[in-house]
């Protein structure tokens, strides 16, 4: 029998290999779990007690001390560069819905605002868009024209504040199926409205569309969803330069907001390594409880390509979903893309000289 050594917590025995070392301690999973959290910005372990940031955001104290302040009103952690301060207030920092309760506008919420989710559509795949826009103004007025197009007695988007943005926002759609996105949320009078009041989003050269799947999309196990997550960071890095090109980003945008793990031997490595980096700014985003966030792409306000992108995701889920770690090793990506079949998909790939070498002309992306 083996010996077994005391949790340094709970006092339960468990073989030695069990348990983890952390500060000192041994510790059981369950201890470790309760106990212990890590910083949602380097990804340090730290005692729960010692959480320098909130419920929400878990921080160690030098991430806080270097990134992070308290909202003056409501108490809630925010970034240093989201908060707002009034010269006449002591210049106090306030979150962006504290600063609007003083000027009664509330149509743009702020960074962390985050609703409780509504499905839209029916299936088993849902992709929630957030679509920064820029170059017009943080303005609630022009955000509420635009959501005025989309939510008819629901709410089915919502604008945020972005701190990344000169003078924009973010519009962010709740959890809908591809089907949905295509057939029933007007996307093409959202993008024309935006451009109408003088947004961009490409050619703005700060914004990003980044697309959410929900985990449940890809097994109802933690090991079933992790191993199609492992071929589908494997599908990115293999086909990075292909991939890159599909973007519109250029290398320094990815480094810095959308970095790459690095191709290894095996799907299985590559999620080993990007589930030890704890950073956000991947081109594929673990760090979301319930869903995994795409991070790679370009804003658009061109219909076409915003479809695109939605389409190309689904059909990288479905190869990873359906495909062995072999198959996604030896599958080129002149295979991949003879399998896509949804013409705005096809019309962007010709466009981007990544389909069969078949150039079309093309629009000016916006």
């Amino acid at each position: 029998m083996k010996n077994l050594v005391p949790c340094s917590v709970c006092g339960s025995l468990h073989p030695a290999e069990a348990l983890t070392e952390f500060d000192g301690s041994l510790l059981c999973s369950s201890c470790l779990h309760t106990e212990t959290t890590r910083c949602q910005r380097c990804g340090q372990r730290i005692w729960s007690d010692s959480n320098a940031g909130d419920e929400s955001t878990h921080l160690c104290q030098s991430c806080f001390d270097r990134y992070y302040t308290t909202c003056e009103d409501c108490g809630r952690v925010i970034l240093q560069d989201d908060a707002y301060y009034d010269d006449d207030d002591d210049y106090e920092p306030r979150c962006y819905a504290c600063h609007c309760s003083h000027t009664g506008t509330r149509e743009i919420h702020d960074y962390y605002y985050k609703p409780e989710p509504e499905f839209f559509g029916q299936g088993s795949r849902y992709f929630g868009v957030e679509l920064e826009i820029d170059g017009a103004g943080e303005d609630n007025s022009n955000a509420r024209q635009i959501l005025r197009l989309v939510n008819d007695g629901e709410e089915r988007a919502y604008c945020k504040h972005d701190g990344s943005l000169d003078e924009g926002f973010e519009i962010v759609s709740h959890p809908m199926t591809l089907d949905y996105h295509c057939q029933h949320m007007p996307w093409k009078e959202v993008l024309d409205k935006a451009r109408s009041l003088g947004y961009r989003s490409h050619q703005a050269g700060t914004c990003g569309l980044h697309v959410h799947i929900n985990r449940t999309a890809f097994g109802s196990t933690l090991e079933e969803q992790d191993e199609v997550i492992a071929r589908i960071l494997y599908f990115f890095e293999k086909h990075w330069e292909e991939m890159l090109k599909f973007s519109r980003r250029t290398r320094s945008q990815l480094a810095q907001w959308a970095a790459r793990y690095g191709l290894k031997e095996h799907p299985k490595d590559i999620l080993l390594h990007a589930k030890g980096d704890r950073e956000r700014y991947t081109c594929v985003n673990l760090l979301p409880y319930t869903t995994i966030e795409f991070r790679m792409f370009r804003g658009t306000l061109k219909y076409n390509t915003f479809l695109a992108v939605l389409q190309l995701l689904d059909r990288i889920c479905d190869t990873a979903l359906f495909c062995t770690d072999q198959e996604i090793q030896e599958m080129s990506w002149t295979t991949f893309v003879s399998g896509c079949t949804q013409p705005e998909l096809i019309q962007y790939l010709k466009e981007r000289r990544l389909y069969v070498n078949e150039p079309v002309n093309a629009e000016a992306e916006v």
